[in-house]
């Protein structure tokens, strides 16, 4: 008998269970991270193609989902503030599932804190969604979660490492399995490098190990050394990246989109384009669609969807909407 249990000790050691490769290597619920990459539960790969959609201010809006597949988006990334309750994100991801969208739901609140005194902290971006747990579980194949959008201003970018962990904790703690999307601070910038520098510690600090990093590329990515130099240190250090927002030109300098989308595009890195309409204060310019109007695409729109590598030439939806089982 002691024979038998040794032999299946070491049959266990030798072949761990699936919940133990799982946290070894990424959870199989749902979205997740394999290596570099964001794979499917069938372990299909996906690179996130779309755009973020200002849900949370234009709520009548609703057409724009539709409207945004249909120019070839395979993700949209939809804006929440704390006053859109359960009901209306339900309806949010019943409205992606129906246009075959990887929903990527991001809590506006936090952007800026430490500069703008408004902005909440990651901890409260972290109970808001563990208020939305009933809603969310479940939706793993089609929801990922971006904690807090640009969570951090230019000030005190030290305390990002321990914030967006104690935050990921409060999520899993919570029993949320989704891929979770963390921005970076600087604006989401992250030009101090801060995430740069403690992404593989805040990876290692996910039970699940499974997290993506967002970087906002605006006027600090103005060239192409800038944009290779940050998707190089990613790459090396074999973490998954995505481009969270970007845009064509800002306030703080021209952007390099061209050098963004070939390069995101030559490595499987995924991007979300900022925004698809009603940017106001300034930053119109921003706008891809003229009036929310599919059929009045701006340069900056025209550009996005329509490049040789925009949306419509690289994006691929996702392999869970074949399976119709799935897709409910």
């Amino acid at each position: 008998m002691v024979c038998a249990a040794l032999i299946a000790f070491m049959l266990a050691v030798k072949h761990p269970s699936r919940s133990s490769q799982s946290l070894q290597t990424g959870t199989g619920v749902g979205l997740h991270v394999s290596g570099r990459n964001i794979v499917e539960a069938n372990g299909n790969s996906f690179v996130m193609r779309g755009v973020s959609h200002p849900y949370a201010w234009h709520k009548d809006q609703n057409q724009a989902f539709a409207d945004i597949k249909r120019l070839g988006a395979n993700a949209l990334r939809v804006v929440l503030t704390n006053d859109v309750g359960a009901g209306e994100v339900s309806d949010v991801i019943a409205r992606c599932k129906q246009n075959r969208l990887i929903c990527v739901l991001e809590y506006h609140d936090t952007t800026g804190h430490g500069e703008k005194d408004e902005a909440t902290d990651l901890d409260a971006a972290a109970g808001y969604w563990t208020g939305l747990k009933s809603v969310l579980a479940g939706q793993e194949n089609f929801v990922v979660i971006n904690v807090g959008n640009e969570p951090y201003g230019n000030t005190d970018t030290a305390g990002w490492a321990g914030a967006t962990s104690g935050a990921v904790k409060k999520l899993r703690d919570a029993g949320l399995r989704h891929l979770i999307m963390v921005d970076g601070p600087n604006w989401g910038q992250d030009w101090s490098g801060v995430m740069r520098s403690n992404a593989t510690s805040v990876f290692n600090s996910d039970p699940r190990r499974n997290i993506v990093f967002s970087v906002h590329m605006y006027g600090v990515y103005g060239t192409a050394s800038k944009v290779t130099d940050y998707y190089d240190a990613f790459q090396n250090a074999g973490l998954p990246l995505v481009v969270g927002e970007f845009g064509w030109k800002h306030t703080d300098g021209d952007v390099d989109e061209d050098t963004i989308m070939n390069e995101a595009q030559s490595r499987g890195i995924g991007y979300l384009g900022w925004s698809w309409s009603g940017n106001s204060g300034g930053v119109e310019y921003l706008d891809l669609a003229t009036g929310f109007d599919p059929g009045r695409l701006t340069e900056w729109g025209q550009h996005l969807f329509n490049s040789a590598n925009g949306i419509k030439a690289t994006a691929k939806e996702a392999t869970v909407y074949g399976d119709r089982a799935m897709a409910r």
